[in-house]
């Protein structure tokens, strides 16, 4: 296969790069020479192909790069944390040309297969038992991602509040007088130990109880029902076939994925709004 026979719906969106390339570091320097490393750019384009089409890295093709090579690098930005940095670039621009709305916000999780197991996994309960992941999945009113979590797929949602409310990347400042801070969350969460946590986060917690019967018609002003949002969030993440199976053993290089995975949803959020 050549590189011009590449679908361009696996090759990272120009608009994309533009935006984030800034956050991939310089090459170090090489005081005693040796061969040029792969560009920055077909790296980026080769992983985000594995990302994008599912496949195993030693499927990649080679007009990409060669796939040690490329899994190399991706193993480097990872620890480096480059890919998180790519995502914060993304919802930094996304503030200040779109405008995040975190009056109302929504978490909920979702599972995964993992089956070569490995950090953050654990039983399903839902697939007789077998390894997965629960991602915890925190948006903003428009669905975009700003906070995530990974567990073992038998871990409760609602244990997984604050770690997730923790690991929300641009942290709300001053609120306006009178401007709620608003948090959707489904029955799972209809526990007193979420409502604290929402309390001492500052938010305003709208969950449905688990009892139907006790029910209570919300008198929030302006109130209206947001969860789906991260539902959706969620989808657009299993659109990206690498995340819809957990085949990375090491926690880091499957939130790294989901990291980069973000970015592109929060560029494209941008451009639908511009």
């Amino acid at each position: 296969m050549s590189f011009t026979e590449i679908d361009p719906k696996y090759l990272l969106p120009d608009e994309v790069w533009e935006r984030i390339k800034t956050a991939i570091p310089p090459e170090p320097p090489k005081p005693k020479g040796g061969r040029p490393r792969m560009d920055d750019r077909k790296a980026l384009n080769a992983i985000f192909y594995i990302l994008r089409t599912g496949i195993q890295w030693k499927a990649l093709p080679r007009c990409l790069g060669a796939s040690s090579t490329v899994h190399d690098r991706f193993q480097l930005w990872a620890q480096e944390g480059v890919f998180v940095r790519m995502w914060e670039l993304g919802l930094k621009q996304y503030a200040e040309e779109v405008g995040l709305d975190l009056e109302w916000m929504s978490m909920d999780g979702a599972m995964v297969k993992a089956p070569l197991g490995g950090e953050a996994t654990g039983p399903n309960p839902t697939d007789r038992a077998k390894s997965g992941t629960k991602r915890s999945l925190l948006t903003e009113g428009n669905g975009i991602p700003i906070g995530i979590v990974l567990a073992g797929a038998n871990r409760h949602d609602m244990k997984l509040t604050e770690a997730t409310l923790a690991s929300q990347r641009l942290i709300p400042g001053e609120r306006e007088l009178g401007v709620f801070w608003n948090l959707c969350l489904d029955k799972g969460y209809d526990y007193e130990e979420v409502r604290e946590i929402l309390e001492r986060w500052g938010y305003v917690g709208h969950i449905p109880p688990r009892d139907e019967r006790k029910r209570i018609i919300d008198d929030i002003p302006n109130y209206k029902a947001r969860r789906w949002v991260v539902e959706r969030a969620h989808s657009w993440m299993n659109r990206f076939r690498r995340l819809l199976i957990r085949w990375e053993k090491k926690a880091e290089n499957y939130l790294a994925m989901i990291h980069l995975a973000f970015t592109c949803i929060v560029v494209r959020g941008i451009q639908v709004s511009g």
